[in-house]
């Protein structure tokens, strides 16, 4: 039996409806994923994490946010045209006692591309504790299996605050104790809170950018 003219109408609002219901059901899986608010003296980076890809790395980090960790913790190391590192000590270069380190997973498909946050750690793959740093060029060749048959594990990206990993790049850097790439003047995380509710960061996610 042919569609009449109504039928169409119908079938185009039963379609229409469908669309709208998968849109709403992707808006919903990326809220699954934990925004966490990066309060610096510079001013505020909001970071998606991808729970799903790196369930650890994220699981971990967020441990260390719920419990205030990153509060009083600087920027202390800062490359431009390579990366913004914070995480691991207060401005005396102080270190603080660090959970157990966690399992790499930098083979999740994820690239370390500017503005996405990946862990530091030091040679051996799952040595990664509560250091981390921000992309500010495509640094692919820190990759997976590039780092000696492993990676540096990304594990979400910047979707607030892009100008702010900009400023902090751009900062007049020198050494200090031994220590290279520091900035002159200490730039301090005064807070990292996981957002929730309607402070959720709302944008239209981007294709991933996947290793090749």
């Amino acid at each position: 039996m042919p569609i009449t003219a109504p039928s169409r109408r119908s079938v185009l609002v039963r379609l229409a409806a469908a669309a709208c219901g998968l849109l709403l059901s992707g808006a919903v899986l990326a809220a699954d994923n934990p925004q966490v608010s990066i309060k610096t003296s510079m001013g505020e980076i909001v970071v998606e994490l991808d729970q799903e890809k790196a369930p650890k790395t994220v699981a971990n980090f967020m441990a260390y946010v719920k419990s205030g960790f990153y509060k009083g913790t600087i920027f202390h190391r800062v490359i431009d045209g390579f990366m913004i590192q914070a995480g691991g000590m207060n401005e005396k270069f102080e270190g603080r006692k660090t959970r157990k380190p966690v399992q790499n997973e930098s083979n999740n498909g994820l690239s370390n591309q500017p503005y996405t946050i990946s862990m530091a750690r030091e040679n051996h793959p799952d040595t990664a504790t509560s250091q981390f740093f921000i992309n500010v060029a495509d640094n692919s060749g820190i990759d997976y299996p590039n780092v000696n048959g492993s990676g540096y594990t990304v594990f979400g990206k910047v979707v607030k605050g892009q100008e702010v990993v900009d400023k902090i790049k751009a900062v007049v850097v020198d050494d200090v104790r031994g220590m290279e790439n520091v900035p002159v003047t200490p730039i301090f995380i005064k807070s990292a809170t996981q957002l929730k509710g309607d402070k959720l960061v709302k944008y239209a996610p981007q294709p991933e950018a996947s290793q090749q």
